[in-house]
């Protein structure tokens, strides 16, 4: 195959798989605008049926419940993580075309992506059941958000704090460095590309599992905090620096976080 053949061929792949991520991102906030939108009208009605009185407290939740849980956590991992993980995912795609030729890229990088993803998702059960637990102990609104200071405040100083350990700057120097990633990781075949792809979803878990549990600060379903929080972590991993915007974050995020729980302490 020559050169400019293959090159052509890598370009197609490119563009596959960047549209298939674009529409597996779209789908993915369509769903959590959604299931937004449906949360805010059953607090609406339940307000307008017992309009003046306080809303009743919230049953515990059953099995099946928490699965919901699990199925909404991960399509929110998908929500803010793909996009910041699209630049390893495109750079996978045109190597492993270079190195097979004849063969196509888009199955195998499916499999990283679904490897990828399979990280996140045992990620949302840890967090759905920790959101169960919250909520049974009456920490959490029916917002899905922190109701105690302190809780808050020290989710805050943990991220912040965080943000300056080794092993973030170890796993965000990973993630930022797709094509050292794959070259010095790399694994042939279909069941490789998925063990590179889980490989890559443990350096982003370990990168930012922190700030994925701010989601517990604002509101779990405050979309605004979660595009907050989803471009906050897009530009610690693609902009020139952003080691050092992660950083400064981190100082802002600890900050905010002793001074909550500061007045929390005062009051």
């Amino acid at each position: 195959m020559s050169e400019s053949a293959l090159v052509v061929l890598v370009h197609r792949d490119r563009l596959i798989v960047a549209s298939a991520l674009a529409a597996l991102i779209a789908a993915a906030w369509l769903y959590l605008l959604y299931l937004a939108s449906a949360m805010s009208d059953m607090a609406m009605s339940d307000m307008a049926a017992m309009p003046g009185m306080p809303m009743p407290a919230m049953h515990a939740w059953s099995w099946v419940e928490v699965a919901g849980l699990v199925v909404m956590w991960t399509v929110m991992m998908v929500a803010m993580m793909t996009p910041s993980a699209s630049p390893m995912i495109l750079v996978f795609a045109a190597i492993h075309r270079r190195r097979t030729e004849q063969r196509r890229a888009t199955a195998p990088t499916a499999l990283f992506v679904l490897g990828y993803l399979v990280v996140w998702t045992v990620y949302s059960v840890g967090a759905a059941l920790a959101q169960a637990g919250l909520h049974a102990a009456a920490l959490l609104s029916p917002a899905m958000a922190a109701t105690s200071p302190l809780l808050a405040g020290g989710l805050l100083v943990v991220a912040g704090v965080f943000q300056w350990t080794p092993l973030k700057r170890a796993c965000l120097a990973a993630c930022r460095s797709p094509l050292s990633f794959v070259m010095n990781g790399w694994r042939e075949g279909r069941g490789g590309a998925l063990v590179m792809g889980v490989h890559h979803g443990l350096y982003c878990l370990g990168c930012c599992w922190a700030l994925m549990a701010l989601l517990f600060v604002a509101g779990v379903m405050n979309l605004l905090w979660v595009a907050a929080i989803a471009v906050a972590v897009l530009l610690e991993k693609v902009v020139p620096r952003g080691d050092l915007v992660g950083r400064l974050a981190g100082v802002a995020l600890a900050g905010a976080g002793v001074l909550l729980v500061a007045r929390a302490i005062v009051a």
